[in-house]
């Protein structure tokens, strides 16, 4: 499997209790499938695309606790740490109207209604209440992915054209990871 054309569901936080499991910090909207027993997800170790299906899964406090089948211990988990969780591109889900993959919103260009640049969708944040575009230029700046600042978005063009309110981009705007 091509581990480019794959798309990231979720990352391994931490080995959670001693039964090997580990605390997954989602990266979609579709968690109950993504990491329901029985589903599978690729993580890459060594350059090597593994699969582990998943034995058993819950949702705790905007996480997910996930065993994976042949994981049984805290070492076991320990070996997962910070591996990212992947699934084929051509499983996922079409989407309605003004719904975005996130791997599709990466490398839009942000300019304001005004036409100003503010930089290219890095990533995505999805810590917070409502999701981040993290718009990166010679700082981050975070603009909420809401249709009241979001006014247009274009995946085919690669564009996304923001009505941030007054202050919202010099709010939102931090120095790059490692400044």
């Amino acid at each position: 499997m091509d581990w480019t054309s794959m798309v990231t569901v979720g990352r391994i936080v931490r080995p959670q209790g001693n039964r090997g499991e580990v605390v997954v910090a989602p990266e979609t909207d579709f968690g109950d499938e993504r990491f329901e027993p029985g589903a599978t997800v690729h993580v890459r170790r060594a350059e090597a695309v593994e699969p582990l299906r998943i034995a058993e899964s819950r949702a705790h406090d905007g996480r997910w606790v996930v065993g994976f089948e042949g994981v049984r211990s805290i070492n076991d988990a320990e070996t997962l740490r910070d591996l990212e969780l992947r699934i084929p591109e051509d499983a996922l889900h079409p989407l309605g109207p003004n719904e975005y993959y996130a791997h599709d919103l990466v490398g839009c260009e942000v300019r304001t209604t005004g036409g100003d640049l503010v930089g290219r969708v890095m990533r995505i944040d999805f810590a917070t209440a409502v999701p981040m575009l993290v718009v990166g230029d010679a700082e981050d700046v975070l603009v909420p992915m809401v249709d009241a600042i979001c006014r247009r978005v274009d995946i085919a063009e690669k564009i996304v054209v923001i009505d941030p309110p007054d202050g919202l981009i010099d709010v939102n705007r931090r120095p790059h990871a490692g400044d």
